[in-house]
């Protein structure tokens, strides 16, 4: 068996499947959903990208995420 990725519209990877040699078995389909209206013209940065993993997430109180408190050594390490 031989991977093969299709990239382009919807149209030019169903053109490019169809011409493919064998038997296709699977298919992944990576989908870009459309953004909320509320959302449209904002940064990146507006878009909450982690609220469906918030569910999952530990919050610990006083915790420093900071870049610069994750590369730098605690003491006894």
């Amino acid at each position: 068996m031989k991977t093969h990725v299709l990239r382009g519209s919807k149209q030019e990877i169903a053109e490019n499947l169809v011409r493919m040699p064998g038997v296709v078995r699977e298919a992944i389909v990576f989908v870009e959903e459309p953004a909320p209206a509320a959302l449209e013209g904002q940064p990146p940065e507006a878009q909450d990208m982690f609220a469906e993993m918030r569910p999952f997430m530990v919050d610990a109180p006083g915790l420093d995420d900071s870049g610069e408190a994750i590369n730098s050594r605690m003491e006894g390490e």
